[in-house]
């Protein structure tokens, strides 16, 4: 059912943590008394509330009153007001400014879009590390005056804001760890350059779903915009790994790069799923996981001979810069022996009868009672007057009775040139 419009955060926060709803439980933190006021307070005269307040989806549109979220929220480290029907920063500002404590604030899915943050307002935020927007439409003119307002910001979330371009800020932004800005419309790398310029300590960069183009940018380049990045997703971006796969320079261009996250990626679709990761592993020397799972030393050693091989009958002019560093570490090596591990479906044997011989092709999928048909008119002998002998030219115990007719004849491990002989029962 559909929650009713026009309510305002403490009225939520009332209903909600309820003693009804949340009975009081002893401990620091847990409740928070606050005395009957003159006014008649809708408020209980106890709520249980804890320290991470989830208030997603309610119909909140204002704070309420300020006095009352002191109250009760000045413990309170982690607030969720996703998809709400908030569409005025200054509402947000009284709620933020009476929690203290705040780290962690999700505004996604609200439509802020409709009013401009103002840098008064947004000094409330100052104590915010981890910030989500996502599908806000938060404008880049917002997103600096938070940035500018936040000095202490390590996580922005900005997914699914139908960003086409990035705007810079007019200051750099020292403190951000993690961006996520997933399933925008940017295309063109030259865009996303610009997260370097602005977020030079950055540490992980999402950027799945954003069909990016090819990077037009140097190693070195790349280097020096993104100079602490560990982590990246590219999950389904189009072809930006375009011209890094076909440049023959230097691999890796960033320094401090340990884990890739790759999927869904056009380019690498023509290889199989074993292709795919060992020629990435042996691609990035520095990263540790690739896709989410660990690249173990075996593992890594194993994608760098793989590479060696995958290149040995390449023209020189397309053998990539890495396939040379691989191979001054382990030398050129040959291309590996090709062993069908496939049972063998028939071999080709002699029957021996009396003193004849005939070499004959048999199925190795039958049982012995089915080769003893097939030799019923070699021999001239019916099945149940046949002694069928095995004899292995390998085995050092002579011929072997083949007793059991159940039995599968690949189960003796008969090989071309082995010998069957057939003699009649005694009478």
């Amino acid at each position: 059912m559909d929650q009713p419009s026009g309510r305002s955060f403490m009225q939520v926060l009332c209903e909600k943590y309820s003693p009804e709803n949340f009975p009081y439980r002893r401990g620091p933190g847990m409740g928070v008394h606050v005395p009957a006021t003159p006014q008649g307070s809708p408020m209980k005269d106890r709520l249980n509330l804890p320290s991470v307040l989830v208030l997603n989806s309610c119909g909140i549109t204002c704070a309420g009153e300020e006095n009352e979220i002191a109250a009760f929220c000045a413990h309170v480290s982690e607030l969720d007001l996703s998809d709400n029907k908030l569409d005025n920063w200054h509402e947000v500002s009284k709620i933020v400014s009476n929690v203290p404590h705040l780290e962690f604030l999700n505004l996604s899915s609200n439509p802020l879009n409709l009013s401009v943050l103002e840098r008064t307002c947004a000094g409330s935020f100052a104590g915010v590390r981890k910030l989500v927007l996502n599908n806000s439409k938060a404008s880049w003119e917002t997103v600096h005056t938070i940035l500018q307002e936040l000095p202490d910001l390590e996580e922005l979330f900005l997914c699914l804001n139908d960003y086409e371009t990035v705007s810079c800020s007019p200051v750099c932004c020292q403190s951000l760890k993690l961006l996520h800005i997933t399933d925008n419309n940017l295309q063109d790398w030259t865009e996303i350059r610009k997260l370097g310029i602005m977020f030079p300590s950055l540490d992980t960069l999402v950027l799945a779903n954003n069909h990016l183009t090819t990077i037009e940018e140097s190693n070195d380049s790349l280097a020096r915009l993104f100079p602490n990045l560990r982590s990246i997703s590219l999950h389904r971006s189009g072809e930006v790994l375009k011209s890094a796969w076909e440049d023959h320079g230097q691999p890796n261009p960033f320094p401090k790069l340990e884990e890739v996250r790759l999927l869904g990626i056009p380019l690498l679709q023509s290889y199989t799923t074993e292709e795919r990761r060992k020629l990435l592993i042996a691609r990035l020397p520095s990263i540790i996981k690739l896709n989410g799972s660990v690249v173990t030393d075996g593992e890594r050693e194993d994608s760098e001979r793989f590479f060696i091989r995958y290149y040995l009958d390449f023209p020189q002019e397309e053998v990539p810069y890495r396939y040379h560093e691989l191979v001054t570490k382990y030398g050129k090596l040959e291309p590996l022996a090709v062993v069908d591990l496939r049972p063998r479906s028939s071999a080709k044997v002699e029957v021996h009868f009396k003193d004849k011989v005939e070499e004959i092709s048999i199925r190795l999928d039958q049982t012995v009672a089915e080769l003893k048909k097939q030799l019923k008119t070699v021999v001239h002998l019916s099945t149940s007057n046949m002694l069928l002998y095995y004899f292995d030219h390998e085995a050092p115990f002579g011929p072997e009775e083949m007793k059991y007719n159940s039995r599968a004849l690949h189960s003796y491990g008969i090989q071309d040139g082995d010998k069957f002989f057939v003699e009649p029962k005694s009478k």
